[in-house]
C-alpha cells in the first residue's frame, strides 16, 4: 500500500502561514534546506496532490523555473526542485479548477476520499502533499495520511492560520528529527498510527 505524505514548514508557535493566510511571512524558513528535502521526498514519490489555492501558486512559480532552469535567476536548491517535480503527475482536489494542464488530473471534493483511498491502494512510490493545510487537515480527519513532516522554522509570527485545524483525530509517533549544519530549521516526521496500533 502506498503512504500518503504531508510536508509542510512551519513557525516555531505552529502557524502554517500569517494572519489572513499570508503565505510571504513563510518565505524566510523556506528555500535552501526546504526545497532540498522536498526534492527528496518527490525522487520517492510519483503523484503529488494539492489543492486548489496551493496549486495556483505552485503553478505561477514552477513552470517559470522549469523553462529557463539553467538562468542565474534560480538557486541549485531551485533547480534541482524543478528537475525532481517535472515529471510528477499531479492531483487537484477543486470544484472550481477547470482546464487542460499537461500531467494534472483535477478531482472533485465529493469524490476525493474514494478516489484518493482507491489510489494509496494502488502499487506505486508515495503520494506527496505540500502546502494544501485544507486539503491534508481533512484528510487526515479521514484516515487518509500516513506521514507528516513538519520542517519547523525559527521565525515567531504570533498570529496567522495554525497548522492544524483541530487536534489531530489520530495519534503521531516521532520517527525521525533532522537538522542540517547550514539551516535553523529542524524537520520531526511523525507517522499517523490508526486506533489499532496507537500503544503498541
Amino acid at each position: 500500500m502506498r503512504k500518503l505524505i504531508v510536508f509542510n514548514v512551519v513557525s516555531l508557535d505552529g502557524f502554517h502561514t500569517g494572519p489572513e493566510n499570508e503565505v510571504s511571512v513563510m518565505f524566510p524558513m523556506m528555500g535552501g534546506v526546504f526545497d532540498r528535502y522536498t526534492a527528496e521526498l518527490l525522487r520517492g514519490a510519483d503523484t503529488t496532490l494539492v489543492g486548489r489555492v496551493s496549486f495556483e501558486l505552485f503553478n505561477s512559480f514552477w513552470p517559470e523555473v522549469a523553462r529557463d532552469i539553467d538562468s542565474p535567476r534560480w538557486t541549485e536548491e531551485q533547480r534541482e526542485l524543478a528537475r525532481a517535480g517535472a515529471a510528477v503527475p499531479t492531483i487537484v482536489v477543486s470544484d472550481t479548477l477547470t482546464g487542460d494542464l499537461p500531467n494534472v488530473r483535477v478531482v472533485k471534493r465529493a469524490e476525493a476520499h474514494r478516489q484518493i483511498a482507491e489510489l494509496k491502494r494502488q502499487s506505486g512510490k508515495d503520494i506527496l502533499i505540500t502546502g494544501s493545510r485544507t486539503l491534508w487537515n481533512d484528510l487526515l480527519a479521514h484516515g487518509l495520511i500516513d506521514e507528516i513532516h513538519l520542517m519547523i522554522g525559527n521565525v515567531v509570527l504570533g498570529a496567522g492560520v495554525p497548522a492544524f485545524a483541530s487536534a489531530p483525530p489520530a495519534s503521531l509517533r516521532l520517527a525521525e528529527v533532522r537538522t542540517w549544519r547550514d539551516s535553523d530549521n529542524v524537520l520531526h516526521r511523525y507517522e499517523v498510527q490508526r486506533e489499532n496500533e496507537a500503544g503498541r
